[in-house]
């Protein structure tokens, strides 16, 4: 009794601890501190329950423990910024995929019940469905894939026989004898990764920072029909907190886009409206030198930043930092406006961001800075697109159209920083290049801005 009260309790102070550090995640300013009050969370239940199993050989505990450690740092080290994305839907697929191991290993050494086996057969087929479908996602986002979305005629009612047969599957699975070695084990297991595949697939670019978010509540919910299989709390309880926070996110995603998640999930985002097709945009990008922005700027008294993608293929973080301190001390508010989708990932600008270390009160969300838009003399577009596009105020036929966006074009002048005039990752045009007050800064962001520090030196 002693024994069991002491693993109990240890699983309430790591399921506290988890609580706790998903709270800190919500705020940059803490986000840090939560992560390592989780790891520790973790760490504890990882060791009580290894502990209360009564293992005698460690030997294999250990080489994984030890081989994943290293591969994990080596990999942590390595990944650059804008590859922190596709890292997360990594992560996000492995934890899909070792639920689907777990339930998978908790058929043997026991005789399972008929509740046993459907929970079983969930931790299979959700861990099925994100592993695969993170692996798309992660295609899409290292662009070893099209990000575009894929579709095909007949394609939903492909999708609903192949619910109906992992359904099916998953009933002959839990009333066949011998469900270990069961046919139909293996059926839902292939099923599950189709599936995942086609989820994913007909989700075009602009989407993926929803899918993402999707897919690590996914995970969660992997985790805890896992957790349900084997009849461990501490599972249940950390994928239960996983699933719902990325459940709530995902809801947030969908809100600054003004998109249902049904609309995320079963129509492609380059779909163009009911409402006509898009009007054609015409007119002449006008371009400038960072000489020229520098004379805008050095008599500038209040500056707007957006960042985006871009910034971070650029890593141009640390010499935006630097350009606001420049500007600050020539007598100019500077603030950044960070827009939930921007980037690939969510928080993805947040992340960049800190690194620099910019302080957090400085990142306005949307909501706040679009009201006072009109007051900034100068808003610098460093690399973003879609979530600037004035398409989605203005233009009814664009696949945009009511998706809250940034409107920068509204500031007095708007300084817009991209390699080229190729659309952004959703493939929408952008009237904003044409506007009367936007100048276009064509190049490397990174170079360009260092070009205007030169200036103001």
């Amino acid at each position: 009794m002693g024994i069991e009260l002491l693993v109990n309790l240890s699983y309430v102070a790591a399921a506290v601890l988890f609580i706790f550090g998903l709270k800190m995640l919500g705020s940059p300013a803490t986000a840090r501190k939560g992560n390592l009050i989780s790891a520790l969370g973790m760490f504890i239940a990882v060791v009580i329950t290894l502990l209360d199993q009564s293992i005698i050989d460690y030997k294999w505990i250990i080489a994984g423990v030890v081989v994943g450690g290293l591969i994990g740092a080596l990999v942590a080290r390595r990944v650059e910024m804008t590859g922190m994305p596709e890292m997360v839907a990594l992560f996000n697929g492995f934890g899909g995929v070792a639920s689907l191991f777990v339930g998978w290993a908790a058929l043997y050494g026991f005789e399972a019940t008929t509740f046993e086996l459907i929970t079983i057969v969930l931790s299979i087929l959700i861990g099925g469905v994100t592993f695969s479908g993170s692996m798309v996602a992660w295609g899409k986002l290292s662009e070893r894939i099209s990000g575009k979305a894929m579709v095909f005629s007949g394609q939903r009612i492909f999708n609903i026989l192949l619910i109906i047969a992992i359904i099916a599957a998953s009933v002959m699975f839990t009333i066949s004898t011998g469900p270990a070695t069961s046919i139909y084990l293996y059926v839902v297991i292939g099923l599950s990764l189709l599936l995942g595949i086609m989820l994913v697939i007909p989700i075009g670019g602009a989407d993926m920072p929803v899918v993402i978010s999707l897919l690590n509540s996914y995970s969660g919910l992997a985790a805890c029909a896992a957790g349900i299989a084997i009849n461990n709390i501490i599972l249940i309880v950390a994928g239960a907190l996983v699933g719902a926070s990325g459940i709530i996110l995902t809801q947030i995603m969908c809100k600054a886009m003004n998109r249902s998640l049904s609309n995320v999930l079963f129509s492609g985002f380059s779909a163009v409206s009911a409402g006509g097709a898009a009007a054609k945009i015409e007119g002449e990008a006008k371009a400038m030198t960072a000489e020229d922005a520098y004379y805008v700027l050095e008599a500038a008294a209040s500056v707007v930043i957006v960042p985006g993608y871009g910034m971070a293929v650029a890593q141009a973080q640390h010499v935006v930092k630097e350009l606001q301190e420049l500007l600050e001390k020539n007598g100019a508010e500077v603030v950044y406006a960070i827009h939930p989708v921007a980037g690939r990932m969510p928080g993805h600008m947040n992340v960049l961001l800190a690194e620099a270390d910019v302080s957090y009160d400085l990142l306005l969300e949307m909501d706040a800075i679009n009201p006072r838009m009109d007051t900034f003399d100068v808003a610098i577009v460093i690399g973003a697109n879609d979530v600037v596009n004035p398409a989605a105020r203005e233009m009814e036929g664009s696949p945009i159209y009511g998706m809250p966006v940034i409107n920068v074009d509204m500031a007095r002048n708007v300084f817009v920083m991209k390699r080229s005039m190729a659309s952004g990752f959703a493939g929408i045009d952008n009237p904003l290049f044409f506007k009367e007050n936007t100048r276009m800064l064509f190049g490397d962001a990174k170079e360009m801005l260092g070009n205007i520090i030169k200036a103001f030196s």
